[in-house]
């Protein structure tokens, strides 16, 4: 059975999936796709940490999954811009986890994570996949990874 660990970039999820479909993605589908016939080692979903109750049910939603959830804090910015980047947390755990995995998930359209996903094949042949929303999903990413899947049809709640 090989082992697969799971990253999940929740926000560029989240949004994607709503500005490309107007509905939301299915965690548990998505779950059951990502760890058919393998075994899970890690398993990641990093947030945003609102302190809103709708967050916190599907913060647990997720842990009720399978996931660890990672939060960072809301940043407003005193100019109304925002900030909650997970980038560089994403990279580090995927890094510290590859040497562990057979496989690699990561759930992003971000096309930041090309040149990660490129290192940690080579480094150490670990498989790559990228599930995305395909509209949405930069060209990078998708040729950078060993397999794409596009977020749409059954991994959609609608």
């Amino acid at each position: 059975m090989k082992k697969v660990s799971i990253f999940v970039d929740v926000q560029n999820i989240y949004y994607t999936t709503r500005d490309q479909y107007h509905c939301h993605f299915d965690y548990n589908a998505f779950w059951a796709a990502a760890t058919q016939g393998r075994e899970v080692v890690n398993a990641y979903a990093y947030a945003i940490h609102r302190a809103n109750e709708k967050q916190i049910q599907f913060q647990n939603i997720l842990r009720g999954i399978g996931f660890e959830v990672k939060l960072k804090p809301y940043i407003q910015r005193s100019d109304g811009s925002a900030k909650g980047d997970w980038d560089v947390g994403i990279t580090l755990d995927l890094i510290e986890c590859a040497e562990g995995s057979d496989v690699i998930v990561l759930a992003s359209g971000d096309g930041d994570f090309d040149m990660l996903l490129e290192r940690v094949y080579k480094r150490y042949q670990v498989e790559t996949e990228v599930y995305g929303v395909p509209a949405l999903t930069a060209s990078s990413l998708i040729q950078s990874a060993g397999k794409y899947i596009p977020i749409e049809g059954k991994l959609l709640l609608r």
